[in-house]
């Protein structure tokens, strides 16, 4: 039976850091834990999504054509994936000619099928989330990602998504599994019930992309063609469709509402599953390129290792949820759970096959304790590993590593070899093989996890099969050969210092500048993407004191606060400034201000804009706040007392 499994496609306006390589080793775990499952073949596609107009602004930027530019891009990609140890299938690009194929083929099935027609569209646009934007004026930010919008005005095809309401919350009922976790379900139920507007799926504007079959110039919204993308990558190999979609949560939308509705309006099978993890939050905001806090991947790996990185990641963070990362928590997990946890039980136990049994398995059938304590984290795991809580799995096989310390702690085999009764001789070939086949299924449970030191542990224990042919029926107590010749012992998990940090900081400052050299467009392509209207306020262009004095600026006081439901970045506040009533303003500055620490504080306001409605709520004036290079604002403020209401001049 097979399984097919896939990852995000990854933009490449950005190279990979944590969060992408969260995702992509997380579908590794899940390709290798299937394969133990016994299904055949497992297949995973990972990928780049190359259309875009970002793309095109970065490409123009380089002085570069696309394909280029997005060439080496991919080319990032997959060094960083083989680097990771990413077992990937398919590398699908959303540049292929294959995927261009397929992706005509389906918008003529959806066209054929009576969803598809020709109309104009005329609204606000970001750039930096590919997204089209309801309820913002022109230049206003994104509620989104914050980035200034674009007016867009086109001749397009639309899509029509406002047919496939009732169809897609039918979906979500009769098939709960359809969207995980539950709370993620939750909120595409409660998005599509306040109703689907068509969406416009061809673009006229842009050259980079994929040229629609119709009369004109016109190539397809990227995000119609980079979900087909899944298909195309397996469109021969009659794999579709697909048993899981592993994406981030911020593109939950596309994924669970406008995928199904294309799959439907094509009359094509569904994928069976689509998760949404949560981000890795790194000085305790999303891990992005714009906020300038993004960790990369390959400088861990350079001095910890690929599967220390991975263990930490999945035994960290409870999939689904948000999670942190820092250097300081990964040095005492690796040093807590691997050098001392799972590498010490490996050392011991096979230094002392080595020195107590000249190096073979001994003849026992081992403790019966440790056998029902071995059974039962396989049924822990398995049903962990299941529901992918691969934290709680995780955890408990390093309860089972504490009961097999325990034993051994306990049953003294180092006294034991000195005593030459049988009865003792026999309880020494008990604790040894006990703990030699704790190992063997400990290194099975851990290769999707960590293959390599998995591995290395497996070799060590003189196993002779692949540790990747195993399947859950070797997991059984007792298929551990005695007589068995074990290999050399060498130290799995070394342990590792302070200096390691450092070294990992030393190694991030270098990648950073490779990858700035390498992605040196994308930062030019941004600045291009600026409005006019917001490269005149950065100070692109001087401006008159008559017209400075039309901006209304005063001294507001936040009176209530709380954050915007579906909207990361947004707080919803009341502010006094003096009036009858507080006024209401929407600004995006939850991710660096919680909601209860605005309560009481003295902001700078501007008075005098015209209302704009953001996220379904009329924001009546804005914040005044410092944008830092990296994204995060800083709010004005006093560092005497001020009354509210009073004027800025």
């Amino acid at each position: 039976m097979k399984y097919y499994l896939t990852t995000p496609i990854y933009y490449v306006n950005a190279a990979p850091h944590l969060g992408t390589a969260y995702s992509t080793f997380a579908a590794d775990l899940i390709k290798r834990f299937k394969k133990m499952e016994g299904y055949d073949p497992v297949v995973l596609t990972t990928g780049s999504d190359e259309h875009s107009l970002k793309v095109e602004r970065a490409a123009q930027a380089a002085d570069v054509n696309p394909l280029a530019y997005t060439t080496k891009m991919a080319a990032e990609f997959i060094s960083q994936w083989a680097k990771l140890g990413i077992d990937y299938d398919h590398f699908i690009r959303t540049s292929d000619p294959k995927h261009h194929e397929t992706v005509r083929w389906l918008f003529e099935r959806c066209k054929k099928n009576g969803y598809i027609y020709k109309g104009s569209y005329t609204g606000a646009y970001c750039v930096s989330d590919e997204a089209y934007v309801n309820d913002v004026n022109p230049g206003d930010p994104c509620p989104t990602c914050g980035n200034p919008t674009e007016t867009v005005t086109e001749e397009n095809y639309f899509f029509k998504l406002s047919a496939f309401q009732k169809p897609l919350l039918e979906l979500y009922e009769k098939s709960p599994e359809f969207v995980k976790p539950d709370h993620r379900r939750n909120e595409m139920i409660a998005f599509v019930q306040q109703g689907l507007n068509d969406l416009s799926i061809t673009r006229t504007n842009i050259q980079w992309g994929i040229p629609a079959p119709v009369e004109g110039h016109h190539v397809f919204y990227v995000w119609f063609d980079a979900l087909i993308s899944y298909m195309s990558a397996v469109k021969d190999d009659d794999l579709w469709p697909a048993d899981l979609h592993l994406i981030g949560k911020d593109i939950l939308r596309f994924h669970a509402v406008y995928w199904p509705a294309f799959l439907m309006a094509a009359d094509l099978p569904l994928p069976k599953k689509i998760f949404a993890h949560g981000w890795i939050l790194h000085e305790d905001n999303k891990m992005s390129k714009s906020r300038g806090n993004v960790v990369r991947p390959g400088p861990i790996v350079d001095v910890v290792g690929a599967d220390a990185l991975r263990y930490f990641l999945l035994r960290e963070i409870t999939f689904g949820q948000d999670g942190s990362f820092s250097y300081d928590a990964l040095i005492q997990r690796y040093n807590a759970d691997l050098a001392n946890g799972l590498g010490n039980l490996a050392s011991r136990t096979l230094t002392m096959i080595h020195q107590y049994r000249n190096g073979v398995i001994p003849d026992s059938p081992g403790s019966s304790d440790i056998a029902e304590a071995a059974r039962r984290t396989t049924e822990i795991t398995m049903d962990a590993f299941c529901e992918f809580n691969f934290s709680r799995g995780l955890e408990t096989l390093w309860s089972f590593i504490s009961v097999i310390d325990k034993f051994i702690v306990e049953r003294a085999p180092w006294k034991l070899g000195k005593d030459t009764s049988d009865f003792a001789q026999k309880m020494l070939d008990e604790v040894l093989y006990s703990a030699a086949e704790a190992l063997r299924i400990l290194s099975a449970w851990t290769h999707p996890v960590m293959p390599n030191s998995a591995r290395n542990i497996w070799i060590q224990l003189g196993m002779t099969a692949p540790i990747e042919s195993v399947t859950f029926a070797d997991l059984h107590w007792g298929k551990l050969p005695a007589g068995q010749k074990i290999g050399s012992v060498a130290a799995v998990f070394p342990r590792v210092d302070a200096s390691a940090i450092v070294k990992m900081e030393n190694l991030e400052v270098q990648e950073k500048a490779r990858q700035a050299e390498l992605f040196g467009a994308a930062k030019a392509a941004v600045s291009s993407a600026v409005t006019p209207e917001a490269s005149a306020a950065a100070g692109g262009e001087k401006i008159s004191i008559d017209d400075f004095v039309k901006v209304e600026l005063r001294v507001g006081q936040v009176v209530s606060a709380e954050r915007v439901k579906g909207a990361d970045k947004l707080l919803h506040m009341k502010v006094d400034i003096g009036e009858e009533q507080p006024r209401t303003i929407v600004a995006g500055i939850a991710e660096s201000y919680p909601a209860e620490a605005m309560l009481g504080r003295k902001v700078v306001i501007v008075a005098n804009l015209a209302p704009r409605k953001l996220r379904g709520i009329e924001s009546n004036g804005m914040i005044v706040a410092a944008s830092l290079e990296g994204g995060k604002p800083v709010l004005a403020g006093f560092l005497e007392d001020v009354p509210v209401g009073a004027r800025l001049k």
